[in-house]
């Protein structure tokens, strides 16, 4: 799943030596947040009346009518989908990176109304990201449900703690997973299939043998054979399937997330070309076995938006990293990611998970309407009844997400970034508290802050804070974060014996403070960032209904994918730290 370089250069098909990199540099050393208390401690931040609202023109535009559902299903990032089927029951994962706990899975009967039910991997043994950046971490998750011996596996590819690639399984999965396998290969985004005659195998995107890169980009997909008794591939039963991508004499680049089906005794494999940005797609090839040889489809690409009008309506992009599954109806489906930037074309909210109905009554599946501009309103499947928001149904379209931390157990929607969440929080009559870790936004270590995604181009997010900064270290606040080095701050501090709201930009890792203001915390005080697309404006109300701005509207530039690089959309903190360097001007 991996094509934007890091750093902060627009986005770009190439990567450098980054995925090699990667596996020796987060090494395993153990979890430092374990060691952090949860214990209420004196003086913490606590924070109440949590309101996220989503206000996209988009959705008031396109309002919904019986038998309509909105695309994207998932609305923020989860990128790279994958998803399976046992019975009536629909489970599907989605990429996480940094943030734990990772890969968060969801729930549906019927494709259009989803639940998530918890995380795969939920725990430490499971996931090590603690010095991980944010865009490393797993991605390109894969989940398949294997009849033969009734088990669910996920497979993924985890850039921390020395992992590498690994599965886990589970009878049931809500009721949690095994530790992980770890496997005897390179490359990333692998899969599994099982074969109807129990036969098991895992492919995956890889380098090309030693010495025979062609070309920047130029990858490769292999398959092994899988012994399903050791969870572990076969030595020596690697083969190179698909090299470089449909055509090589194109020089295609980044044939990765790759997937086989069954169907009328032939095996097809579905991959992802082109790069994760504007060039991406999926393309399809077939064979009489799953070691190939596969020959590509003659209609390649089956799904893109990368050759329409860059100036259209309502313009979704970056289609593609697609996994296929036989819907209520027994027509095909597929989920796939795709972005929806802003007016300017900034992707804020990241990569999203999308849905579209597959065409197989022919050789091969295309997506319906997949080469033309994708819609926001798709009809449900026949008998399907449209519940989302409703019921604990997952909510899309414009939506209002309310917390007022009074529930025993956290909504699945709020994360943490690199250790679990119960490290730094605790519950009190008046609210959330979070316990500040000497850490800041900006370092490679577990943050104290509780995230929200951002599911829309314009929204607002509000939340009452109350505290009293003891020094010039302590703030808590808002933390609007693309990555460690692209991010702001807006929150409270101390200066002198003053306290003091700051707003603080920061831009490749240089911090500056965009505003300040001296204001009486003794009181509790409400924090609110609103975006209209681009324009991300910061206020602050002392008495309920009045929000006075912190300065004037500021960029969402460092907020997008294609400034900031990596692979995650913006997170939305409530935010405390022991270690602050946003200082007051």
């Amino acid at each position: 799943m991996k094509r934007i370089k890091f750093g902060f250069a627009p986005i770009r098909n190439g990567r450098v030596a980054l995925l090699c990199a990667l596996v020796v540099v987060f090494s395993c050393i153990g979890f430092k947040a374990n060691s952090q208390s949860s214990k209420k401690v004196k003086n913490a931040p606590v924070f109440s009346n949590s309101v996220y609202e989503g206000n996209d023109k988009v959705y008031k535009d396109y309002p919904l009518k019986e038998g309509e559902f909105y695309n994207p299903i998932l609305q923020g990032a989860y990128p790279d989908p994958a998803i399976t089927r046992k019975g009536n029951d629909y489970y599907l994962v989605a990429s996480s990176f940094a943030i734990f706990p990772g890969v968060p899975i969801f729930h549906s009967k019927d494709l259009v109304n989803w639940t998530q039910i918890g995380n795969v991997l939920d725990r430490v043994s499971q996931l090590d990201v603690h010095d991980t950046g944010i865009s490393a971490g797993v991605y390109a998750p894969d989940i398949e449900y294997n009849p033969n011996n009734d088990t669910f596996y996920m497979i993924v590819t985890a850039f921390a703690g020395g992992a590498g690639n690994i599965v886990v399984k589970s009878k049931d999965p809500a009721k949690g997973w095994s530790d992980p396998y770890k496997l005897k290969f390179g490359g990333i985004d692998p899969s599994l299939f099982f074969d109807d005659n129990g036969k098991a195998y895992v492919v995956h995107n890889d380098a090309p043998d030693k010495g025979t890169e062609l070309y920047e980009g130029h990858r490769v997909i292999k398959v092994w054979e899988y012994d399903l008794e050791k969870d572990q591939v076969i030595a020596g039963t690697d083969k190179i399937i698909v090299n470089g991508g449909v055509d090589l004499a194109k020089k295609p680049i980044w044939i990765e997330a790759p997937h086989i089906y069954k169907k009328n005794g032939r095996y097809f494999l579905m991959c992802a070309e082109g790069g994760t940005g504007g060039n991406h797609s999926e393309v399809v090839f077939v064979s009489d076995s799953p070691m190939g040889p596969f020959t590509p489809a003659p209609n390649n690409p089956i799904l893109s938006q990368r050759s329409l009008n860059p100036n259209r309506a309502n313009k979704v992009d970056w289609a593609g990293h697609a996994d296929l599954v036989q819907g209520p109806d027994n027509k095909y489906y597929g989920v796939f990611l795709a972005i929806r930037p802003n007016e300017k074309n900034r992707v804020n909210i990241g990569r999203e998970t999308f849905i579209l109905p597959v065409d197989w009554s022919g050789e091969f599946p295309i997506f319906v309407n997949g080469l033309v501009p994708l819609e926001p309103k798709l009809k449900t499947p026949a008998g399907v009844v449209n519940k989302t928001g409703k019921e604990g149904f997952f909510p899309n379209g414009n939506f209002t997400f309310t917390d007022n931390f009074t529930s025993k157990n956290l909504d699945y929607r709020w994360v943490g970034l690199r250790g679990p969440r119960e490290a730094f929080i605790s519950q009190s009559k008046k609210g959330l508290q979070i316990n500040p870790f000497p850490a800041n936004i900006k370092e490679l270590k577990p943050t104290s802050t509780l995230f929200l995604r951002q599911q829309h181009n314009s929204f607002s997010y509000t939340t009452t804070l109350d505290y009293k900064p003891a020094s010039e270290k302590d703030l808590a606040g808002i933390a609007l974060v693309q990555s460690e080095k692209f991010n702001y701050v807006f929150g409270l501090t101390k200066k002198g014996n003053d306290s003091y709201l700051v707003l603080e930009r920061t831009e490749k890792g240089a911090s500056k403070i965009i505003g300040s203001q001296k204001i009486d915390a003794r009181k509790p005080i409400q924090l609110r960032v609103k975006a209209e697309g681009d324009a991300y404006q910061f206020s602050y109300s002392t008495n309920g209904k009045d929000f006075v701005d912190l300065g004037g509207p500021v960029s969402g530039d460092i907020l997008s994918t294609n400034v900031a690089g990596g692979f995650t959309g913006t997170l939305i903190g409530l935010y405390a730290t022991s270690a602050n360097d946003a200082l007051p001007q």
